[in-house]
C-alpha cells in the first residue's frame, strides 16, 4: 500500500502528479478503513442507490481501467463497464454490492501498482491510443490530471457516505 502523503519526494512535474494521484488513491482507501461489511454496502443518500462505499471504490477502479488501459494504451474494455448502457451507465457501482469491500480495495491497489509502472514507462507527452469524445488524443499528463480530479471528487462522496453511515469523519 502506498504511503499517504501529498508532499512529493522531488519537485519535477511527473513526481508531483504521481504523488497527488497516489495521495488521492490512499485517501479513498483510508475513507473505508474500519467500516463494517454491512455498512460498506449501504446507500445512505436519498435518491442515490448506487452511492455506497463498495460502489465508489469499484467505480474508481474501473475509471482507471478506462483511462489507462482502454484510452491511453488502446486496450479492450472489460469487466462491468462492458455492460454500461444509457439506462445503466455505471454498472460497476451496481454490481459492487455483491463484492466484499476488502476484495474491491485489494483489486484497486493491485491495479494502482500496475498503473504506476505504466506511468513510469511513458513520457508525460505521450498521446493516448484512442481519442476522447471530442476526437482529441489526450496525453498522459492529461490522464493523470483527470484521474487526480476524478478520484478527489469521489473522495468527497466517500467522506459524506461514511459520515452518514457511522459518523466517522476525517482521513
Amino acid at each position: 500500500m502506498t504511503e499517504r502523503t501529498d508532499t512529493p519526494p522531488a519537485w519535477d512535474e511527473r513526481t508531483q502528479l504521481t504523488t497527488f494521484l497516489d495521495y488521492a488513491r490512499a485517501t479513498a482507501r483510508a475513507k473505508c478503513a474500519g467500516v463494517s461489511a454491512e455498512d460498506a454496502r449501504k446507500a445512505p443518500l436519498p435518491g442515490s442507490p448506487l452511492m455506497t462505499l463498495c460502489g465508489l471504490i469499484s467505480h474508481l477502479r474501473w475509471v482507471e481501467h478506462w483511462w489507462f488501459d482502454v484510452v491511453f494504451l488502446g486496450g479492450e474494455l472489460e469487466g462491468p463497464l462492458t455492460e454500461a448502457t444509457d439506462d445503466d451507465p455505471d454498472p460497476e457501482m451496481r454490481t459492487a454490492v455483491d463484492v466484499p469491500l476488502p476484495r474491491l480495495l485489494a483489486e484497486y491497489e493491485e491495479q494502482n501498482a500496475r498503473h504506476r509502472r505504466l506511468v513510469a514507462e511513458h513520457g508525460l507527452e505521450t498521446r493516448a491510443a484512442k481519442p476522447v469524445r471530442d476526437g482529441l488524443h489526450v496525453d498522459l499528463r492529461w490522464v493523470l490530471l483527470h484521474l487526480i480530479e476524478e478520484t478527489s471528487r469521489h473522495n468527497g462522496h466517500l467522506d459524506v457516505v461514511r459520515e452518514l453511515l457511522d459518523g466517522e469523519t476525517g482521513a
